[in-house]
C-alpha cells in the first residue's frame, strides 16, 4: 500500500464524480468533489470539447457522462488504480463494504416504514423517540463504516471525500434536517450509493441492482 494517498488528477476527479452521482448540476458536481465550482466548470467545458461530457441547459438541465465519456472514466480510472499497486487493498475494502451495506439497507428501510399491527407504514416521524433510535443506530453504523473509509482514503484520495460528505450528512441528520438521511440528494444513504458505485467502477464490477 503507497504510505501516502495517491491524488486522482482533478480533471479525472471531476469525469468519475459526474459518473457516480449521475446527471447533476454545476453546484453538485462541486459538492461531491470538494472542488470551487469554477474549477469545475473549467474542467467540465474542456471535457466537454474532448466528447466526454454533454450539458443540457434549462432551468432542469446540467451535466452527463456520454457514452465515450463513460468508458474512458472506467478505462482511466483503472489505470490510475493500477498505477499505484492499488487493487488489493481496494478490493478488500470492497468485501468489508459489502458486509456493512445491508445493514445500511436495513437501517433505511427502517427510517423510511414502521411495523405496526396493520403492517407496514410510512414513518412521518412524529415519534421523536424512534427517529433518534435510528439516527443512534447510524451513528454506530458510520463509526465501524470508518476504517473502510479510512483505509480506502490511504490508498487513493479522492476516497477522502465520502468520509468528509457522510460525516456532513450525519451531522445534519442529528440537528434536525431529517432528508440527509434518504431523502436528499446529500444524504447519508445517497453518497453510500455513490461510494458503492465508486468501488464498482473502480474495480471494473458491473452493478446488479442497488
Amino acid at each position: 500500500m503507497p504510505t501516502s494517498p495517491h491524488p486522482t488528477s482533478t480533471d479525472l476527479l471531476v469525469l468519475h464524480t459526474l459518473r457516480c452521482i449521475g446527471f447533476s448540476s454545476l453546484a453538485r458536481v462541486s459538492e461531491a468533489t470538494g472542488l470551487p465550482e469554477d474549477e469545475v466548470e473549467s474542467e467540465l467545458i474542456d471535457l466537454a470539447v474532448a466528447g466526454l461530457v454533454t450539458r443540457l441547459r434549462g432551468e432542469f438541465g446540467g451535466w452527463g457522462l456520454t457514452d465515450a465519456g463513460r468508458t474512458a472514466d472506467g478505462e482511466r480510472i483503472a489505470a490510475d488504480l493500477d498505477a499505484v499497486g492499488a487493487r488489493e487493498a481496494v478490493t478488500a475494502a470492497y468485501d468489508d463494504f459489502l458486509v456493512l451495506n445491508p445493514e445500511l439497507l436495513n437501517l433505511c428501510t427502517a427510517w423510511q416504514t414502521r411495523a405496526t399491527e396493520g403492517g407496514m407504514r410510512l414513518n412521518d416521524h412524529s415519534d421523536l423517540f424512534y427517529d433518534m433510535g435510528i439516527l443512534d443506530q447510524l451513528a454506530e453504523f458510520d463509526h465501524r463504516a470508518d476504517a473502510v473509509l479510512t483505509g480506502l482514503a490511504a490508498t487513493l484520495g479522492r476516497f477522502l471525500r465520502y468520509r468528509a460528505r457522510l460525516a456532513e450528512a450525519l451531522t445534519r441528520a442529528r440537528a434536525g434536517a431529517l432528508d440527509y438521511v434518504t431523502d436528499n440528494m446529500s444524504s447519508y444513504h445517497s453518497v453510500w450509493f455513490q461510494l458503492h458505485e465508486d468501488l464498482l467502477v473502480t474495480l471494473g464490477i458491473p452493478r446488479h441492482g442497488s
